[in-house]
C-alpha cells in the first residue's frame, strides 16, 4: 500500500480540494536499482468517451480534416472493466534500458531511443513494436503477463472515477501537468493555450521526471501530459461497435494504433481524458512513450 495526495481544481484552475488517498502497489525489481511500480486498478463500470458539449472534443478534425463530422470521442457508452495492475508511471529510461537489455524476441531495441535524457524521465521515441517488444521480454523474464493498456482500461485509469474533461476537475494548470500552454494556428484554426480560465502557467518545452505531478484517485501519474502512451487497439474514427468489456478493439484492415493522454508538446485540450491520438504502428516521436498493464486476461490477441 502507499499513500497520495490528489487535488481538484475550479474553472480558473484554483485548488478547491485536497484528498489524503491510499492505493494497493507492487513492485517488479528489473535492476539492481531499478523497480518496476504497479497499482492496482478495481475494476467497475464507467462513462467511456466525451459529452457533445466538451470544450476541445473536435480537436482532432483541425489536423485531419478527413474526419470532419466524426464522432471521434462518441458515443459515450458504459464499459465494463474487470481488475488489473497498471504502471504508477510511463516507463522511464532506466526501465526501459533494464529490460532492452534482455534476449531479442521478435526484434531489436535501442537501449537507450530518449531525445531527453534523464533515468527518471519517460522513454520517449519508442514505437508501438517497440513497446510490444518491451512486453514480451518482460513477460517471458517475470513468468508473468505484461501488455499494453486497452484503450478502455486507458481511459478507466486516467480518469479514476472522474467525469470532467481531466482528472482534476473542469480544467487543468501547468502546475498540475507538463503540456503546452502556448497559443497557436494551424489551417486558420487558432488556439490560446489554455482550456478555460486557467493561467498560462510554465511551458516546459521537453519531458520532466515522472511523478512530480499529483496523482489521479488512482494513485496514477502523469496521465495528463508529459508523454503520449501507446495503447493496444487499432484506430477507429468513432466508437460505434467497440467492446464494452475493456478489450482491446483490433480490425486488420486497420494500419494505425492508439494513443491517449496528450504530452508536453501539445496544449491542454489534447490531453483530457477522452481525447483520442492515432499514428502508425511504426512511429517515433520525442513526445510518445507508454505505460504497462499485468493482467491474467489476455483479451484480444492477434
Amino acid at each position: 500500500m502507499f499513500s497520495f495526495k490528489t487535488v481538484t481544481v475550479d474553472t480558473s484552475g484554483n485548488i478547491i480540494q485536497t484528498a489524503e488517498k491510499i492505493a494497493q502497489s507492487q513492485e517488479e525489481k528489473l535492476a539492481p536499482n531499478v523497480v518496476l511500480e504497479m497499482v492496482l486498478i478495481p475494476g467497475g463500470s464507467f462513462i467511456m468517451g466525451s459529452p457533445e458539449t466538451e470544450v476541445g472534443r473536435n480537436w482532432y478534425q483541425v489536423w485531419d480534416q478527413s474526419l470532419d463530422g466524426c464522432n471521434i470521442e462518441g458515443p459515450q457508452h458504459e464499459v465494463q472493466v474487470s481488475d488489473f495492475w497498471i504502471s504508477k508511471y510511463p516507463v522511464t529510461q532506466s526501465q526501459w534500458l533494464a529490460v532492452a537489455d534482455l534476449p531479442q524476441i521478435d526484434i531489436s531495441l535501442n537501449p537507450n531511443p530518449a531525445h531527453f535524457k534523464g533515468d527518471h524521465h519517460p522513454v520517449e521515441q519508442v514505437s508501438w513494436y517497440d513497446a510490444m517488444e518491451f512486453c514480451r521480454r518482460l513477460s517471458r523474464h517475470t513468468q508473468q503477463l505484461y501488455r499494453l493498456p486497452t484503450e478502455a482500461e486507458w481511459e478507466y485509469s486516467c480518469r479514476a472515477g472522474t467525469v470532467t474533461p481531466f482528472n482534476v476537475g473542469p480544467t487543468i494548470t501547468a502546475d498540475l501537468a507538463n503540456y503546452a500552454p502556448i497559443e497557436g494556428e494551424h489551417d486558420g484554426f487558432q488556439w490560446s493555450g489554455t482550456y478555460l480560465n486557467e493561467p498560462k502557467g510554465l511551458y516546459r518545452q521537453q519531458t520532466t521526471e515522472v511523478g512530480i505531478f499529483p496523482a489521479n484517485a488512482f494513485g496514477l501519474y502523469d496521465m495528463h501530459g508529459n508523454v503520449w502512451e501507446w495503447c493496444w487497439d487499432d484506430w477507429h474514427p468513432t466508437y460505434e461497435g467497440s467492446p464494452t468489456d475493456g478489450s482491446a478493439w483490433l480490425s486488420p484492415d486497420v494500419d494505425k494504433k492508439i494513443l491517449r493522454g496528450g504530452s508536453w508538446f501539445f496544449f491542454p485540450d489534447l490531453c483530457r481524458s477522452a481525447f483520442r491520438n492515432r499514428r502508425t504502428p511504426d512511429t517515433r516521436l520525442n513526445r510518445t512513450g507508454f505505460r504497462l498493464v499485468l493482467s491474467n486476461k489476455i483479451h484480444s490477441v492477434k
